[in-house]
């Protein structure tokens, strides 16, 4: 990958704190980010911050913006602007429907009648089929008589754009009004190399039991809140499904060896470079999810075995589980431990209390003994919810085999798979069932943690499979 540029945030250029940021000590700390940090400022940063909307005016505010940007404690504040030319790729094999509707969506939408499109046929048995749906739509046609994979696709298509910006678009999607006007403001940050809508349910299509879950936990919908992407964070990829790059930005492109988690390969290359990723929901494409439980199925376990692939390439960057020592020592103790094992790791929370305050603890300053309990318990709670989702999606061979020589195991499992499901669903209650949820969450899981057992076996790659420390931050 290229380097980034040196230039700084831009003039003009604002970022606003995120909503779930939390000011301490009067103004003087941020409590926030992903992963969780608490940001100390100078008495300058103090006062430059007394809104939450920050503009850059030179160099000390486009310092600060950065930081905050890069901690994921803030966000672009951007307003519509004139962005560079962009160019929209289209890989397709064996969709001249499903493309024709992408091609009506994008001309029908003001802010993209005008913009070129390349449309790439991956092998398609009818080409003449997609090279006429294209065509009708004014767009350019190349062809791969064999299938080479969405990855070579999308370079082919790269390879021959000439704008600044290039929009990748899978053919079945159908991108909402307005979501290359949201994405296209980002581009003012001179690092930034990629921005990715939300990914949201098509409506209108064949429905099945599985609809409703799909559009309240689609595993492409990355949530309504935006975010800095980075491996290790709440949102640490976005889908190829729909993204807006800087074309100088991506080199070569995707990774044509692979055939899955190419998306999330380009996209920790780039933060591994120095560029910024960013994740904007304010822009929304729709995409037509499979609701046949067999398709689904085996999708998802197709999405498992590319970890293999990424542990090959960014180590423990793909890890299941980031867990400190100290968190897994305390669960594992209440565990397994029994009555004594509790107590031991209510111990362990109270000394991981006792070194935070510590580390946190100010001259002239109250020693911050609540603070340094609430992040402790707060940290365990995480904790207990990364385990138990790993416990049912990742590591359910294990778990299940010790279900069954075990039976406080078993009980633990079940409790497990039932507490996973109850937290994902409680926030979407109003839009699906329980029972409904519950069962596509743990047939999800299964088929997942099946394709990541196969890809790690297959590929010699136990990496895929192993937790990892959190990183150490500044």
């Amino acid at each position: 990958m290229p380097p980034p540029p040196m230039e700084r945030l831009p003039d003009g250029f604002a970022v606003r704190l995120d909503p779930r940021a939390r000011r301490r000590d009067d103004g003087g700390t941020l409590l926030g980010g992903s992963p969780l940090r608490l940001l100390r400022l100078s008495p300058r940063a103090r006062e430059l911050l007394r809104a939450d909307r920050l503009v850059v005016r030179d160099a000390t505010t486009a310092t600060l913006a950065a930081r905050l940007l890069d901690a994921g404690l803030a966000h672009p504040d951007l307003t519509p602007l004139t962005g560079p030319d962009v160019t929209v790729v289209v890989p397709v094999r064996d969709r001249p429907a499903a493309l024709a509707r992408l091609l009506t969506a994008l001309r029908a939408d003001p802010a993209t009648r005008e913009v070129p499109v390349v449309v790439v046929d991956d092998g398609s048995v009818d080409a003449a089929a997609v090279a006429e749906r294209a065509t009708a739509a004014g767009a350019t046609v190349l062809r791969h008589e064999r299938a080479q994979g969405p990855a070579a696709a999308r370079n082919a298509g790269l390879r021959v754009v000439t704008t600044d910006a290039v929009a990748f678009l899978d053919s079945d999607c159908v991108p909402r009004p307005g979501w290359l006007e949201a994405l296209l403001p980002h581009l003012a940050d001179p690092r930034l190399a990629l921005v990715a809508p939300r990914i949201v349910a098509l409506s209108g299509g064949p429905r099945g039991w599985l609809s409703d879950y799909e559009e309240v936990a689609g595993a492409l919908d990355m949530g309504p809140y935006p975010a800095a992407v980075r491996p290790l964070s709440a949102v640490s990829y976005v889908p190829s499904a729909a993204l807006l790059a800087r074309r100088a930005a991506l080199g070569g492109g995707f990774d044509e060896t692979m055939r899955v988690a190419e998306d999330v390969d380009l996209v920790w290359r780039l933060s591994a470079a120095g560029w910024r990723v960013r994740y904007e929901p304010a822009g929304a494409v729709a995409h037509e999810h499979r609701t046949a439980t067999g398709a689904w199925l085996r999708r998802r376990a197709f999405y498992g075995t590319g970890a293999a692939l990424l542990a090959a390439r960014h180590g423990s960057a793909v890890a299941p589980v980031v867990l400190s020592p100290a968190s897994a020592l305390a669960w594992g103790l209440a565990v397994a431990g029994g009555r004594w094992g509790r107590v031991g790791a209510v111990l362990v929370l109270g000394w991981t209390t006792a070194r935070l305050t510590r580390r946190l603890a100010r001259t002239g300053q109250p020693v911050p003994v609540p603070l340094a309990a609430g992040l402790v318990v707060r940290g365990s709670v995480t904790a207990g919810r990364t385990l138990s989702r790993a416990v049912t999606r990742h590591s359910w061979p294990v778990a299940l085999s010790a279900a069954l020589a075990f039976r406080r195991a078993g009980w633990w499992v079940l409790g497990a798979a039932v507490a996973d499901a109850a937290f994902a669903w409680w926030p979407q209650r109003r839009r699906v069932g329980p029972v409904r949820f519950t069962l596509a969450r743990r047939l999800e899981d299964l088929g997942y943690g099946a394709g990541l057992w196969w890809g790690a076996l297959r590929h010699g790659q136990p990496r895929a499979l192993l937790p990892a420390r959190p990183q150490r931050r500044e």
